[in-house]
């Protein structure tokens, strides 16, 4: 009975997820996008107050600041903001919610936590799906397409958890004056820099290896 009432909210939800990502990610429209701004997860996150409005409140985030415009115009910048913000809510996923889940004193606060942490998934699936729109209307290959797809239907199936446990109270796993949600956000940049370092160090790596290479030959150039 559940499963068949979940599926009946599931099925038109997908429909309308695929059906909202196609124009936007393969249709130009509108003129030159605004800046996106990067914000603390503390600052933009949904979590607190009740069930069933996740996907309005998520795009409310990351999609409403884009309507009407053309996506292929974002600066690297705000996609790079977008990238920073989704990854904080990851984060927060297994850093804030789980432990303080499994920390929870009653099985109110659990589930309230557990009602929260879905209205975090669709948070952090929206803002992964808004940037592969973004990436295919600049001109991302057809791996972002089907990257978009499965996002798009994992997004559609926490929402339609969201929607099933509407009115039902949700907690944000966040710190007092923001402190858990700036964890989240400094653990999302550090994982930005990291990678950065990375591909700075490997550069380093293959430059050494050359001027090495070319010290130790031996030259056959006509005097």
């Amino acid at each position: 009975m559940i499963a068949s009432k979940l599926l009946f909210v599931l099925l038109p939800l997908l429909f309308s997820v695929l059906v909202r990502a196609r124009p936007q990610g393969s249709k130009r429209q509108g003129g030159q996008c605004p800046t996106f701004a990067l914000q603390d997860y503390a600052d933009f996150q949904i979590s607190d107050g009740v069930a069933g409005d996740a996907e309005a409140q998520a795009n409310a985030v990351f999609v409403d600041p884009f309507a009407g415009c053309d996506l292929s115009t974002v600066d690297d910048a705000s996609l790079e903001n977008i990238k920073t913000m989704r990854e904080a809510a990851e984060d927060a996923e297994t850093e804030l919610f789980n432990p303080q889940i499994e920390a929870a004193a009653s099985e109110a606060e659990a589930d309230a936590l557990q009602v929260g942490k879905i209205k975090n998934k669709v948070l952090k699936l929206t803002g992964f799906s808004q940037a592969l729109r973004i990436e295919i209307a600049q001109g991302g290959g057809a791996d972002r397409q089907s990257k978009l797809d499965e996002e798009d239907g994992k997004l559609a199936k926490n929402i339609a958890t969201d929607v099933d446990s509407a009115g039902a109270a949700s907690q944000a796993a966040v710190g007092e004056g923001g402190a858990g949600g700036n964890a989240a956000n400094v653990a999302a940049v550090a994982d930005a820099d990291d990678a950065d370092a990375d591909e700075s160090e490997t550069a380093d790596e293959e430059v050494a290896s050359s001027t090495e290479t070319a010290s130790g030959s031996t030259c056959t150039c006509a005097n």
